[in-house]
């Protein structure tokens, strides 16, 4: 399990150089990556959803996006693309077409409904992390004192 998040933090780094986000914050997009797919590995461990742990995988990641972006006045699209890498489905996905060449079509929906689900539900959860935050801050926002002239 701790190799798994150790390989998600560098497949969370690596897409940094590729998109040519800031060096200085390489370190912290590798933990968005490992932080999504620790909760990946948890949810996944306790219900057996793909599906389910994705969403909340991706929602950890979008939560952390949303707070260091806020922190190190940065877009929050720069930790939380690389940080949903882990996630993609993608031996999933090369099952389904690699089913669809051997001509078998019924496990070849089957991944393949699964590959729409998981990235359904990454998108999902990453919206609703944005949705919730920016709810959670409109809220707790203080009011200035109007002056009187």
């Amino acid at each position: 399990m701790v190799k798994q998040i150790i390989l998600a933090f560098f497949g969370s780094i690596f897409p940094v150089i590729l998109f040519n986000i800031d060096r200085r914050k390489i370190i912290w997009t590798g933990f968005s990556g490992a932080f999504g797919w620790a909760v990946y590995l948890l949810v996944y461990n306790y219900n057996g959803s793909p599906v389910m742990a994705s969403f909340c995988g991706a929602f950890t990641v979008g939560m952390y996006s949303e707070i260091l972006a806020r922190k190190l006045k940065t877009p929050t699209m720069q930790f939380s693309v690389p940080g949903i890498f882990p996630l993609v489905p993608g031996l999933t996905a090369y099952s389904t077409v690699n089913y669809i060449v051997e001509q078998k079509y019924n496990e070849a929906f089957s991944k393949g409904m699964q590959v729409l689900g998981v990235a359904g539900a990454i998108a999902f959860g990453i919206m609703l992390a944005t949705t919730t935050f920016n709810l959670i801050m409109k809220v707790t926002k203080v009011k200035p004192k109007q002056k009187n002239f």
